[in-house]
């Protein structure tokens, strides 16, 4: 790893990093703050889930209200933290490898006393590092709106809870090597955001499709995001072992692609 350009990178991108992961806070701390008010009538809105089609509850994973962490896994873990970071990692991936290459920086970067591997490895450490901080400034915020929020009024599994954040850095990891390696091979910056946004929210919407309905729910086996279950780490019935393994060894092969073929490449310099 290049640390200077490790430094120069996280500066640059440091602001946008705090931006997404103090808005996640917020929201996350919205949630736990709502939830008191919320759990009064929580048998009246679980009775309506309930008469909804079975396909809606599954695909925006409404998973009860019985619980703080049933009702945040559904109503932030399931679907506004995928929007936060699917962004994130489309857009950041690019904005470290291909927007370089396409204004002519990367010629810069390459002419210092360094190699294009350091440079990749480098970039990809940015983009992991910031992931990383969101997540855990959205989990510290969890465990604060718990603590401030309900205390002792209301159960709240944190172990559950760390779980579904832990499940969610995987996926995102996995998500944004697949963008970085998008992002590497390409010289232009609108074609790399256009490929990893294409790639990102498909394999989001055919999660979500297989969801939907169970006339076409083999199609969510074609796409990383069925590996991603808050609801069941909550019900506690999730197999964790084989999802957690699978989405590191896709974001550590693609990361790791990514950079062996940065190496290689062609660059018009």
């Amino acid at each position: 790893m290049n640390m200077t350009l490790y430094k120069q990178m996280m500066k640059v991108n440091g602001k946008g990093f705090l931006n997404y992961a103090f808005g996640s806070a917020f929201y996350i701390l919205l949630m736990f703050w709502l939830y008191p008010g919320i759990s009064k009538s929580a048998r009246a809105i679980d009775e309506l889930v309930k008469s909804m089609p079975a396909g809606v509850g599954r695909a925006f994973g409404l998973n009860g209200f019985d619980s703080a962490e049933a009702f945040i896994s559904g109503e932030y873990y399931g679907l506004i933290l995928v929007l936060i970071l699917s962004i994130l990692c489309v857009q950041c991936s690019t904005q470290l490898m291909a927007k370089l290459v396409d204004q002519g920086s990367m010629a810069y970067l390459l002419s210092t006393p360094t190699t294009r591997g350091k440079v990749a490895f480098t970039q990809a450490s940015v983009l992991t590092t910031g992931l990383l901080l969101i997540v855990t400034v959205t989990t510290v915020a969890g465990i604060a709106g718990n603590a401030w929020f309900l205390g002792t009024a209301y159960e709240f599994d944190t172990a559950r809870f760390l779980l579904m954040n832990a499940a969610a850095f995987l996926l995102f990891f996995a998500v944004g090597g697949i963008s970085f390696l998008v992002s590497s091979l390409s010289n232009d910056e609108k074609k790399a955001l256009g490929i990893s946004g294409i790639i990102t929210f498909g394999f989001f919407s055919l999660d979500l499709l297989g969801k939907l309905s169970e006339k076409i729910d083999w199609i969510k086996h074609f796409s990383i995001f069925s590996l991603y279950q808050p609801g069941e780490i909550v019900n506690g019935n999730a197999e964790l072992v084989f999802p957690f393994l699978l989405l590191a060894v896709i974001g550590l092969a693609s990361f790791g692609l990514a950079i062996a073929l940065f190496r290689k490449r062609d660059l018009l310099l």
